[in-house]
């Protein structure tokens, strides 16, 4: 038995050795799956060593013979050559088109609408129509939900009582919308007229004339574009209208689709005194985003994302889900948007389901070979061992979770076993501009642009959550590093982010 001399004179027996103290385990999971990732490659390296070394040793009257033998079969090569060719040809026209993002913009709102929580509590207090509980709730709301004292709400809340008209709506639509898609033509250098698939997504404010006709009617688009209004589908609709031009570039050849995602809250804001139903009025703000689309292979050089997947889960089947996000009014008649106390649940639930279709996408074989040794060994065997959670790190560099609240960051950090820097993008964008439903995924992007953390080559993973109940997950590779657009939502505080308090 090893011993060694101690302060007092007596000996001690050594411990046996640690191993999770001597060896850091990351870097033998790291080993592990640059291991497994190149593993064809050193599969390969034994077959090619001996292509060369039976390639040296042919001379060149063996080159003769075999030149007589492929004249011999002229048909037979000529053939072949030909289906090469066809079976080429068909591929090139079957595959699907490249999807490109050029550019994109966020509507930032003018300084003047921008509400403090002093200010938000006195203009509620000041309505008349919450009580003194109501009141209460909201206050503790605003203080844990992550928002920050520079968030805007419309004109039409800055009012005493509020202007809750349809004039006052539509105001707040064609501010959000139309500033947009100003900075976005300007910045991509592309006119209206080049326009030919357009996309709008709000959720609670679908007038007649729809959005998309007003943006039609805005910028005189050409009377053949292909316009869409989507209504109704929450906080996820930014993705599935991504995926709705994605599909319509498909069959559109060179052509441009514009995808404009916002929120209106003029007329959706709840004044009763339902707690669940007082929730969004604390968390939702002012924002909008429009981004530019286009399947031209030109278009490849100056675009800075190129979409890769899109998934979309829909939980709507199940009785708890479709209501957990439910428009209503309440006893008084008053209207608004009660949220489920089984949200994050639901939301949880909805996640797996989405991840368990993006993971054999994107996930490394290391990791599909370490959740499936896993799965197995539960099913068949009845092993008592915790399902593993993929490190989706490994697939990708940047997270856009949607900002719907600190809840819901909260929750996929730990579930995704994700690093604060991963959700970095959220928290700040939360804090600074609040949940601007759908179009908050793209103010996220626009942080990292201009933390200047986005490198060519990387991998960033778009995640919204909606109504329905509804996970959607967006993939984009970047295709140049990118630098933040001219009259980006950030160009002004940037510098004093991340802000530690909600880090």
């Amino acid at each position: 038995m090893c011993i060694s001399p101690t302060t007092n004179g007596g000996v001690q027996s050594r411990r046996p050795l640690d191993f999770l103290q001597t060896v850091n385990l990351k870097y033998v999971k790291l080993g592990y799956h640059y291991l497994i990732t190149h593993l064809l490659t050193l599969c390969l390296v034994p077959l090619v060593a001996v292509i060369v070394i039976e390639a040296s040793l042919v001379n060149p009257d063996d080159i003769h013979q075999l030149w007589l033998q492929l004249q011999c079969n002229l048909v037979a090569v000529i053939f072949f050559c030909a289906m090469v060719v066809f079976g080429s040809t068909v591929n090139v026209m079957t595959r699907p088109r490249s999807v490109y993002l050029v550019d994109y913009s966020c509507y930032k709102a003018p300084s003047h609408l921008k509400v403090r929580y002093h200010r938000f509590m006195e203009h509620s207090k000041l309505i008349g129509d919450f009580d003194e509980s109501s009141l209460e709730f909201q206050r503790k709301i605003l203080e844990r939900s992550g928002l920050g004292e520079e968030t805007y709400v419309p004109e039409a809340m800055n009012y005493i009582p509020p202007r809750i008209s349809m004039a006052a709506a539509r105001e707040e639509a064609e501010q959000v919308i139309f500033g947009a898609l100003d900075d976005l033509f300007a910045n991509a250098n592309v006119k209206p007229k080049d326009i030919g698939i357009l996309v709008v997504n709000c959720s609670l404010f679908n007038p007649t004339p729809s959005l998309s006709a007003m943006v039609v009617n805005k910028y005189k688009l050409r009377g053949n574009i292909r316009s869409f209004n989507l209504g109704g589908m929450g906080c996820s609709a930014g993705v599935i209208a991504v995926d709705l031009a994605k599909d319509m570039l498909q069959i559109n050849r060179n052509t441009y689709a514009v995808v404009v995602s916002t929120e209106n809250i003029t007329q959706n804001w709840y004044f009763g005194n339902k707690k669940s139903m007082l929730i969004p009025n604390c968390l939702f703000r002012v924002g909008g985003s429009a981004v530019l689309l286009s399947n031209k292979s030109m278009d490849r050089r100056r675009a800075k994302y190129k979409l890769v997947h899109v998934v979309r889960t829909h939980c709507g089947a199940d009785d708890k889900a479709f209501r957990c996000v439910y428009q209503e009014q309440d006893d008084d008649g008053k209207t608004g948007v009660s949220l489920s106390k089984d949200l994050m649940a639901i939301a949880g639930g909805a996640l797996k389901a989405n991840i368990t279709t993006l993971g054999p996408l994107v996930l490394p074989l290391s990791e599909q070979l370490l959740f499936f040794a896993t799965l197995v060994a539960k099913k068949l065997f009845n092993a008592k061992v915790e399902p593993y959670i993929p490190d989706f790190k490994l697939a990708f560099d940047h997270f856009c979770i949607h900002a719907g609240g600190r809840a819901v960051i909260d929750e996929l950090e730990k579930n995704l076993q994700l690093l604060p820097v991963h959700v970095e993008a959220s928290r700040m964008t939360l804090h600074r501009f609040g949940n601007t439903s759908s179009s908050s995924i793209w103010y996220e992007l626009a942080y990292i642009e201009a933390k200047g953390r986005m490198q060519k080559g990387n991998r960033v993973w778009q995640i919204a959550f909606g109504s329905g109940f509804k996970c959607n997950s967006a993939v984009w590779e970047v295709l140049q590093s990118v630098k933040a657009s001219p009259h980006s939502p950030w160009e002004d505080c940037i510098d004093r982010y991340p802000v530690e308090a909600v880090a």
